[in-house]
């Protein structure tokens, strides 16, 4: 459960503050005001790229994937270069202004070796590795990404870890319905991380840099029907659910395999 030791207003410097002020009005929204919040200028639709590694001789950990996708999408906004880097600074304050899109691709061999030196992290976990990029306009995507395949980001679901997660550790339940393809959920995964850098950097700052120095730990599970149930009557309402129990919910727009409005993934902050 966050603190309430620093104030609610962001300092403008504060590149996560937009994210932190959309969060709660679009988990408001019904069904039609969610299709008519998604319309964008085309030219100005920005996406954060999440390249998972598919070697044919290797298959990635499915629970590994979303951890790594929702820890990677927190350490790029938190990445001391976006106070430094006026690059890095400009992409992310522009990304969390609007939608924050993400979109997985798959990469092997080459391809894969050829995206190293773009701007962004490169998590890995076991035989799983997760490249997150630092996001941009979708118009101007760089052409060794472009040529990634979005299809065929899936997995088999693995066995989650037989452990409970450390302290300081941010828990992500996934829903046992709608079915998402893997890089569906990495993307939801990664919003999670995100949503919960932003609230916790105006409301638990000190938690949020204890949660940053630590790499932004993430554990992933995968909720049965009557824990969803549960975790979906806590977020019920928002603002009651982040400030009384550190919980936080993902809703999606519906471009792709899900509908518009659908609650895709629900976190509880590291406390």
């Amino acid at each position: 459960m966050p603190d309430q030791t620093t104030p609610a207003d962001a300092a403008p410097s504060d590149p996560l503050a937009p994210l932190r002020a959309r969060y709660a009005a679009w988990l408001g929204l019904d069904v039609s005001e969610v299709l008519e919040d998604r319309d964008e200028d085309p030219d100005q639709i920005r996406a954060m790229q999440l390249i998972l590694r598919m070697e044919r001789d290797r298959t990635p950990s499915w629970h590994a994937a979303l951890r790594l996708a929702a820890s990677g999408a927190a350490r790029i906004c938190l990445d001391p270069r976006v106070g430094t880097d006026p690059d890095w600074t400009e992409a992310i304050t522009a990304y969390a202004g609007g939608h924050i899109r993400k979109v997985t691709r798959r990469g092997r061999g080459a391809p894969w070796a050829a995206t190293a030196d773009l701007p962004g992290v490169t998590l890995a976990d076991g035989d799983t590795e997760v490249r997150v990029l630092l996001p941009g306009l979708v118009d101007e995507l760089d052409k060794r990404v472009a040529k990634l395949q979005v299809g065929g980001t899936d997995a088999p679901v693995d066995e989650p870890p037989t452990f409970d997660p450390p302290a300081g550790t941010l828990r992500v339940w996934i829903p046992p319905e709608p079915a998402m393809t893997l890089g569906k959920t990495m993307a939801q995964a990664g919003h999670a991380g995100m949503i919960a850098a932003a609230l916790l950097s105006a409301d638990s700052p000190e938690l949020l840099r204890r949660w940053a120095d630590a790499e932004c730990p993430v554990d992933v599970r995968r909720a049965d029907g009557h824990r969803w149930q549960q975790l979906q009557s806590a977020v019920a309402d928002a603002g009651r659910a982040w400030a009384q129990d550190g919980l936080l919910a993902v809703r999606d727009a519906g471009f792709t395999e899900i509908a518009p409005g659908t609650i895709t993934v629900i976190a509880g902050v590291p406390s």
